[in-house]
């Protein structure tokens, strides 16, 4: 058994005469091309893949290899997974897999009647190799097809596989690449594309998933594994937001950057001031740009089209409307921008390196369990503070509140696989409830803002946007009504309990 760990990136397509350029390639001990056939087999009812089994025939010259592989651990372009491979004879034989329980399963009779193709790649490899440290680092450029059902995607994709050096020369010699050409982390396998031609999977915007933590595992390490997922949340929705006009995708981005800059603040304790740094000023930066676009996407298609619609013959409207749309295209533009930029890889490649220490600091003996345990229940208390505060006729302390329920609600996100009653998800729908009308009334501050920055001086459209917020008053007092009734409830919030281990169940460490 082999376990190969790679760093599969994608490779815009304008940049590939740039990277066959690129200095450091030609300092590669051996460069050599092939054309690799894939084909990937499964059942009608996609069987191995539900099991996270992949089953690959590849030819090179003459020869047909058989490949599996499992699922192993893979989070933002960075894997790690077992595989078995041996020559093909014209049937599918499995003996050579040590895990008897997977060989056993393959090799059903009845399983093995029923597998057939599912999808196929075909590409040009140019590999060379790098030496680094201990060995070498094997960099691929692959481009071609993905082929299923008739169906087709173009491939361009980079890979580094470690070959005796250590995980940290992936990084470096990622890093000098990208410094040239636009590489980002690739959250999808080329199988992984076939499958999705092959059952006609439209591409769409993808939301946060649950992230699986053990409560006796140490806080850094479950730290890396949220941020990671950020990561690959963030990545799952990069190529939407480049290639459709759906606004989902930029705000799915926002989401998993605000998400790990609360998982910043939330692990705090538990993390060198070095990865804090390194993470949290690019992350911020990013998370802004993405907010403007997010903003002026909000400023029309929730505060001014609605009245525009109820008033279609206003000529201030529409003038007004105009100058919204030109600034929401050039910041629209602006962002895009900074996605296909190479400096947006190199962000991701930095802050995934950052994640991957050889040996976690220990700023803390706590386990996760207790940990949780302390940062919810600090959190829990400055809420309901918060809450009892908290005035409707104060915007400072609803921004304020609105901050302290995202808080806790990204925590709990965090957390959800320790909780251990059913009251989890009830509070997370109110704090949700909470943060949309909270969210809502903020929206409307930041419309007088963006509305009368996008107005100057010209009368006109100074007397639209008075129209503007006039026909969102009766709303206004709406949403101030719900935030009014919802605070007494969030001012005797109570958690959930979580699965902490049984001998600190009754003290559990300050950290906050």
């Amino acid at each position: 058994m082999g376990n190969e760990v790679e760093l599969k990136l994608a490779l815009d397509e304008v940049h590939q005469a740039r990277l066959l350029r690129h200095p450091l390639l030609r300092q590669a001990g051996d460069r050599h091309v092939t054309i690799l056939d894939n084909i990937y087999y499964d059942t009608a009812t996609l069987a191995l893949r539900r099991r996270g089994i992949s089953l690959r025939l590849r030819r090179r010259g003459d020869t047909w290899l058989r490949t599996v592989k499992l699922a192993g651990s893979a989070t933002a372009g960075l894997s790690s997974r077992p595989e078995w491979e041996q020559p093909y004879g014209g049937h599918f034989d499995f003996s050579d897999i040590e895990q008897t329980t997977l060989r056993s399963w393959l090799q059903r009779p009845e399983l093995l009647a029923r597998i057939l193709p599912v999808c196929e790649t075909r590409f040009r490899r140019v590999t060379w190799r790098l030496p680094a440290e201990t060995g070498a680092v094997l960099v691929t450029l692959d481009r071609g097809w993905v082929i299923a059902d008739g169906k087709r995607e173009v491939i361009s994709e980079v890979e580094l596989e470690l070959d005796g050096a250590p995980v940290q020369a992936l990084f470096r010699i990622a890093g000098e690449l990208a410094e040239r050409v636009s590489l980002t982390p690739a959250v999808l396998s080329k199988a992984e594309r076939g499958y999705r031609l092959h059952s006609g999977t439209m591409p769409a915007p993808v939301k946060a998933g649950d992230i699986p933590l053990s409560p006796a595992m140490g806080p850094f390490d479950a730290f890396c594994k949220i941020a990671l997922s950020c990561l690959e949340h963030l990545q799952q929705n990069h190529h939407g937001a480049l290639h459709t006009g759906d606004v989902e995708y930029i705000h799915q981005m926002r989401v998993a950057t605000r998400r790990l800059r609360a998982a910043l603040r939330l692990f705090a304790p538990a993390l060198p001031e070095a990865l804090r740094d390194g993470l949290r000023q690019p992350i911020a930066t990013l998370t802004r740009q993405l907010g403007q676009a997010r903003d002026l996407d909000v400023l029309l298609g929730e505060i001014v089209d609605p009245v525009l619609n109820a008033m279609p013959g206003e000529p201030r409207l529409s003038a007004l409307a105009g100058n919204i749309t030109e600034l929401r295209y050039r910041v629209r533009a602006e962002v895009l921008a900074a996605l296909a930029a190479p400096s947006y890889g190199r962000m991701l490649l930095g802050a995934i390196e950052v994640l991957h220490p050889l040996t976690p600091p220990l700023l803390t003996t706590a386990t996760l369990g207790e940990f949780a345990a302390t940062r919810l229940r600090h959190l829990c208390r400055r809420l309901r503070r918060l809450a009892t505060t908290a005035r409707v006729s104060n915007p400072a302390s609803l921004h304020e509140l609105r901050i302290g329920i995202k808080r806790l609600r990204y925590a709990l996100e965090f957390f959800a696989t320790l909780a251990t009653d059913r009251t989890l998800h009830r509070l997370q729908e109110r704090l949700a409830a909470a943060q949309d009308t909270l969210g809502k009334l903020n929206d409307l501050a930041n419309a007088g803002i963006l509305l009368s920055g996008c107005a100057g001086h010209d009368p006109g459209l100074r007397e639209a946007v008075a129209l503007i917020g006039g026909s969102h008053g009766a709303r206004h007092a709406r949403l101030l009504e719900e935030i009014a009734d919802a605070l007494p409830k969030l001012a005797r919030l109570r958690l959930p309990r979580l699965e902490i281990e049984a001998e600190s169940r009754n003290s559990p460490p300050a950290l906050s």
